[in-house]
């Protein structure tokens, strides 16, 4: 295949009539869907990533993963705060590490890492803003007597007309069988 080739079909030649090309429209939607979860420690989030690498993989998508550090209490002594960012963002990485090898077994593609600091909701409110990629969140309902947690309850709440994409929320006991059955 020469440099100025078509590339719509393997070896350079045409596509068939009415085939799905790379740039067809169709094809490109579901290959460029990301499903964005929110990295913590949470029980539920495990369900959240579980059906989104499921999701992602049935669909020939992509996950995403954000990670976001809470901002330092120590602002008045600026070397103390350092050494507490510089601690914080080198747990969020080994988290994500971990994490990733789990989301590309089960979803086939490595996935795409954001690294913030600051609070949750606006953090998530703004890469998605940010990041036209982005088209669905998922996120992980606790089944606790307190509620489902303090992000899901402002992005399904409050915040829910100001989202751009799509809300997923599911429920934090569902079990990896319960998740294979409906993802």
């Amino acid at each position: 295949m020469t440099a100025d080739a078509p590339a719509d079909a393997p070896g350079g030649a045409p596509a068939a009539p009415g085939a799905a090309t790379p740039t067809d429209p169709a094809v490109e939607s579901a290959a460029s869907r990301i499903f964005l979860v929110v990295i913590d420690d949470s029980p539920e989030m495990k369900a959240a990533l579980r059906y989104a690498c499921r999701r992602a993989a049935k669909s020939g998508g992509r996950v995403a993963m954000v990670h976001i550090t809470e901002p330092t209490g120590f602002r008045e002594w600026r070397g103390v705060s350092d050494l507490i960012r510089d601690e914080a963002r080198q747990q969020a990485e080994a988290i994500m590490q971990k994490t990733a090898a789990e989301v590309s077994k089960l979803s086939g593609k490595m996935p795409i890492l954001y690294f913030r600091e600051g609070n949750r909701r606006e953090e998530v409110m703004k890469l998605i803003d940010e990041e036209s990629s982005i088209s669905i969140i998922v996120l992980g309902a606790s089944t606790s007597a307190k509620g489902p947690g303090p992000l899901v309850t402002a992005l399904s709440g409050k915040y829910v007309g100001k989202l751009r994409v799509p809300l997923t929320i599911v429920p934090g006991n569902l079990t990896t069988e319960d998740i294979e059955h409906i993802a």
